[in-house]
């Protein structure tokens, strides 16, 4: 498999985020890749593919910025390019909370982080048996696909629903632990400051997501394959694209 594909991305605050798609525009015009790069106030949220020269070429310019120095990847291959062309897009969000839920924001998510768990401790967990809510915070269609063993899901079909969904469970889970997870890390990222907001005590997020997972512990406790936003559609517990369809 000779195509790299990352997914990566970064909650920091952006002053001039339209400057800065111009700027991001003109690198990628150099380089032989494809995908899709989001810029917004609170951050980046990116998914390229190209060869692996190609992708370091684009991070090594990129981290020369300090604003993403600290932008970390995930990297799997594939044999064909998922991407038919090259985006970088200005956004009001990287991952749309939607404006109704803004006022859950008054600080930023890179000034208000959740605590991070890495995947070695989340596995470690569930070997143990510990009594804990796993939140898939994803939309239904992607928890049906597949998600952890034991994992609860809130039956929503976009990620702005979710502020108002897991506040119906406020009473129940106030003080439990919580762990949340997604696909790469975004959503659980920007989840768990809400719910801390809306008075959740214990609440961690997945670091990476799903796909960090995979990459350090496999698929233990994972059941089914994970939907990815491009032509691989998902991909198994080896980073392997399954290609079937939803």
């Amino acid at each position: 498999m000779q195509i790299l594909n990352i997914a990566a991305y970064l909650f920091v605050d952006i002053n001039n985020p339209s400057e800065t798609v111009i700027e991001i525009r003109a690198l990628c015009a150099t380089l032989d890749i494809k995908g899709t790069v989001l810029i917004a106030p609170e951050g980046i949220n990116l998914f390229l593919a190209g060869a692996a020269s190609q992708i370091a070429a684009f991070l090594s310019a990129l981290r020369l910025d300090a604003r993403f120095a600290a932008l970390a990847e995930k990297r799997q291959y594939s044999i064909d390019q998922p991407f038919k062309r090259m985006k970088v897009k200005l956004k009001r969000e990287i991952v749309p909370l939607g404006v109704n839920n803004l006022p859950l924001h008054q600080l930023s998510v890179a000034q208000n982080p959740a605590p991070r768990m890495s995947a070695e401790t989340l596995k470690a967990w569930m070997d143990a048996g510990k009594a804990f809510v796993l939140l898939d915070t994803r939309n239904r269609f992607e928890f049906e696909r597949g998600t952890f063993a034991g994992a609860v899901d809130l039956n929503i079909g976009q990620f702005r629903n979710f502020p108002d969904a897991v506040k119906a469970k406020l009473s129940d889970w106030q003080d439990m632990p919580i762990v949340t997870f997604c696909t790469g890390g975004i959503r659980c990222e920007k989840a768990a400051p809400v719910m801390q907001q809306l008075g959740f005590r214990d609440v961690h997020q997945l670091d990476g997501g799903i796909l960090k997972y995979f990459e350090r512990c496999g698929a233990a406790h994972y059941q089914g394959d994970c939907f990815v936003f491009d032509e691989r559609t998902a991909l198994d517990g080896a980073l392997v694209p399954t290609g079937a369809g939803i």
